[in-house]
């Protein structure tokens, strides 16, 4: 099995790479690849999308790698490949972002992405640090992993899904903030699972072994 991770100039992804590897190598799931290229993004058994920075850019490098969103809807929507999105690449799945100027996203997830809202002021946006998951739908890439566990946070934006049942965690930052979104066979954080020791070394290895 082949887990390519798709390097589209946003971002460093040598945390991410180094992750991946290992919770490969646990679970004995084949390679990674970290790739810019559409035609192994074709090959891949499972495909990652991270993602640092704002939307607009990130999506805008994501469209000027020759045939790669083409590649993601195909092995996607219509072959069906397990996805997983990471920070900006979770954003969008979203149908659009709203950082800076309008932008389409995948429109997998039907919603918007906004800025985060505190309820208390004193609560400072960037959203940074560690915050404990609230999670409110059973997905297989969260077997093992209860509310209460923490993960890492960088971000100023969330995804505000049309549909509750595509939001599968939560955190609580003066309001509820979206950590996990999820539909079909396509997953995605907020957070880094990178960065976020044990419970994302978990939720790593649950898409590796996942079998939609």
């Amino acid at each position: 099995m082949r887990t390519v991770l798709i390097d589209y100039d946003s971002g460093n992804l040598h945390s991410a790479e180094k992750a991946f590897q290992r919770m490969t190598r646990e679970t004995g799931t084949g390679e990674v690849l970290v790739s810019g290229k559409a035609e192994d993004v074709a090959r891949a058994d499972r495909i990652v999308l991270p993602g640092d920075g704002a939307y607009p850019s990130c999506r805008a490098a994501l469209a000027a790698k020759p045939g790669m969103v083409e590649a993601i809807r195909e092995h996607v929507e219509v072959k069906g490949r397990p996805f997983m999105g990471i920070c900006i690449g979770m954003q969008m799945m979203a149908s659009l972002g709203r950082e800076y100027e309008e932008t389409e996203g995948f429109g997998w997830i039907p919603g918007e992405v906004v800025p985060i809202a505190p309820a208390d002021p004193a609560l400072k946006v960037p959203h940074m640090g560690w915050n404990d998951l609230k999670i409110t739908h059973s997905h297989p890439c969260l077997e093992g992993i209860s509310t209460g566990e923490h993960a890492y946070f960088v971000h100023s934006y969330h995804v505000v899904p049309v549909n509750p049942a595509h939001r599968l965690a939560y955190v609580d930052y003066g309001g509820e903030v979206t950590a996990i979104i999820g539909e079909g066979t396509r997953f995605g954080t907020q957070f880094h699972p990178e960065k976020s020791q044990q419970t994302g070394l978990k939720m790593i290895a649950n898409f590796l072994t996942w079998k939609p």
